[in-house]
């Protein structure tokens, strides 16, 4: 079984946010308003020349939970669904650029839990880097020869609508980082 490259253009329909953990520590006396403003570009993944970019385990994730999320059943299997074929035969394995230096974001402020966590009681003030328009390439590796170029091209469109990526997207009850797909071929 032989493994197939298919790469395509990702565009965003909305903005994308990034919501990555962050290292930093607060200082002494440092108020939270003074924390955030210093380390809120920490949530983003940025590469050695500061440039932006979207984890490859965002799609992969993004990609397995659209899988659950359809349950869709493989034609002639009986019960077998897509969803196991696409969490171990579906990889992406490069950083998807999108073209920005992390200098030229601006932050978005959200009131969300302080500790993270939805529902939380405590909420607080918290900046994200994000962008209002983004565009970048991607390539997806299939090896399994269940998931059709059809298959992955659909449910590749249904992630764009129902999941997303990036933080506050569709899968969390958000609006952020919805996506369509351009230009999808096999390589």
């Amino acid at each position: 079984m032989a493994t197939k490259k298919f790469t395509m253009n990702i565009i965003g329909e909305t903005p994308i946010a990034f919501g990555k953990p962050i290292s930093s520590v607060k200082r002494p006396k440092e108020q939270h308003p003074e924390f955030e403003e210093r380390t809120w570009r920490e949530r983003a993944h940025v590469d050695e020349k500061e440039e932006l970019f979207i984890s490859p385990l965002a799609l992969k994730n993004c990609l397995s939970e659209i899988a659950t999320y359809l349950g869709e059943k493989v034609p002639g299997k009986g019960n077998n669904k897509y969803t196991k074929h696409f969490q171990a035969g579906v990889t992406v394995v490069d950083s998807m650029k999108l073209g920005v230096k992390i200098k030229d974001v601006e932050p978005y402020s959200m009131f969300v839990p302080s500790d993270g966590k939805r529902g939380g009681t405590k909420r607080v003030w918290k900046k994200f880097p994000h962008l209002t328009n983004w565009k970048t390439k991607a390539t997806v590796y299939v090896s399994d020869e269940t998931i059709t170029e059809d298959v992955l091209q659909e449910h590749l469109t249904q992630a764009g609508l129902f999941i997303g990526m990036g933080s506050f997207r569709p899968r969390n009850n958000g609006y952020f980082g919805r996506f369509r797909v351009e230009n999808f071929k096999e390589a």
